[in-house]
């Protein structure tokens, strides 16, 4: 009856007792997002490219600027006068002091200005794609690490599950052994198959452990705490190519990035465009002087005023540098459509392969299932025939090595189905918890 009651927990392969230290895969996600190093630089990133999006960044704004200067000297001084007089003076004082505020504006550039502003709100929209893709890759990365661990915490069940049994197979041969229904060989046999079990469920639980380092890693918290996880892999078996590829067209990162990129090429082209026209500034400024000599017919001064005036200049000719700057930057606008064009195809193609690897990952979870309910019945008649002595130890090992093989390639077929699914969602831009 134990016998009968592992096989049982083996077939349901999970237990469905939430542990203490559950961690579901929207916490682990959620928790990601909140503490991923890579999210907050790129969260920066953007939080950068806002604060760059100012007039003043981009010239529209005039620039004010205060002066302030002071020179003194000391001097031994000798002076003849036309009479003939000498005039001796010594440690003779000359300071001057001088302080104002300038003003210099720029009210005209060929609408260069202007490129320049629509160029940081471009590049604040590109950082903040940057960000969407981060988030994408590193959501996506924690999910599909969660549930690998859940496909191999289900394998470790299955082998703790696999040296119950054996300790059952040794129990039973060395009973058989002990009335002489069994040789020595057989119970060595099942005491050579359990240890190869316990090898086994070591080398399963330091990948389970080492997986859940790589998870607290990608959380960014402490790589010691210890947790559990959702009992099974479900996955999506309702995507559509059609739907995938039009969602790919309106939230793919890739896509809207080369978008972008092309609108910023655009604006360079306007940018480099506005040095034909002349650029006019406009200048003010209110300046103090003080000056002080013990030499000379004053000894002393003060003056202030208003200066104020425009300045305009025009590039006549700067080595044919125009012409080639804009050219350059039209060859940038022909290369933005080339890749928007090759980038279309890239993902259509991703998409495609992906697709076909999903619907043959799903194909196979279903087979899977099906040999995994095959293996189950072969285990309990094999196990009735051991029962009663019609099989040896060696022919039970083989069907319940035949049964754990199949539950590993059942979790695996499903975990191969999530993974494709996850690529997919990816791929349009778009990864839900559902």
């Amino acid at each position: 009856m134990r016998i009968v009651a592992v096989i049982s927990f083996i077939i349901g392969l999970v237990s469905t007792t939430q542990a203490q230290g559950l961690l579901t895969v929207r916490e682990a996600v959620e928790t990601a997002l909140e503490n991923n190093f890579e999210i907050k630089l790129s969260q920066n990133d953007l939080r950068v490219a806002k604060e760059n999006v100012t007039y003043g960044n981009a010239g529209m704004l005039p620039a004010v600027t205060g002066n302030f200067s002071q020179n003194n000297n000391l001097q031994n001084s000798t002076q003849t006068q036309a009479s003939g007089e000498k005039r001796s003076l010594k440690n003779a004082k000359n300071n001057s002091m001088n302080y104002g505020v300038s003003v210099g504006w720029t009210i005209f550039d060929g609408l260069a200005m202007f490129s320049r502003y629509d160029l940081l709100k471009e590049n604040e929209k590109l950082s903040d794609l940057e960000l969407k893709r981060t988030v994408l890759d590193k959501v996506s990365e924690v999910i599909s690490t969660y549930f690998t661990i859940v496909e191999q915490n289900n394998l470790l069940q299955a082998i703790d599950s696999s040296i119950t049994i054996s300790k059952e197979r040794l129990q039973t041969a060395e009973n058989r052994f002990s009335i002489g229904k069994a040789s020595k060989l057989e119970v060595l046999n099942v005491q050579v198959n359990m240890n190869e079990d316990e090898s086994n469920r070591l080398k399963q639980a330091n990948i389970v452990r080492n997986l859940k380092i790589t998870l607290n890693s990608l959380m960014a918290r402490d790589l010691s705490i210890i947790f559990d996880v959702e009992p099974d892999v479900e996955y999506d078996d309702t995507l559509i190519l059609d739907e995938l590829m039009q969602k790919a067209k309106k939230h793919n990162p890739d896509l809207q990035l080369i978008a972008i990129n092309k609108r910023m090429a655009e604006l360079e082209l306007k940018r480099v465009r506005a040095a034909r026209y002349p650029t006019v500034r406009l200048n003010t400024g209110y300046n103090f002087s003080e000056t002080e000599s013990s030499l000379g017919f004053v000894s002393q001064s003060n003056a202030r005023g208003l200066n104020y005036g425009v300045t305009a200049s025009v590039n006549i000719f700067d080595g044919f540098n125009q012409r080639r700057n804009e050219r350059v930057a039209k060859i940038q606008i022909e290369s933005s459509d080339l890749l928007i064009e090759q980038q279309n195809l890239t993902i259509n193609t991703a998409i495609a392969t992906a697709f076909q690897t999903y619907q043959t990952n799903l194909s196979l979870a279903r087979l899977e299932e099906t040999n995994e309910q095959i293996a189950r019945q072969n285990l309990n008649i094999t196990l009735e025939k051991y029962k009663i002595g019609t099989i040896s130890a060696v022919e039970f090992r083989d069907a319940q090595e035949n049964f754990i093989n199949a539950v590993s390639r059942f979790n695996s077929s499903k975990l191969q189905a999530k993974l494709s699914e996850l690529q997919l969602k990816e791929i349009i831009g778009n990864i839900d918890l559902n």
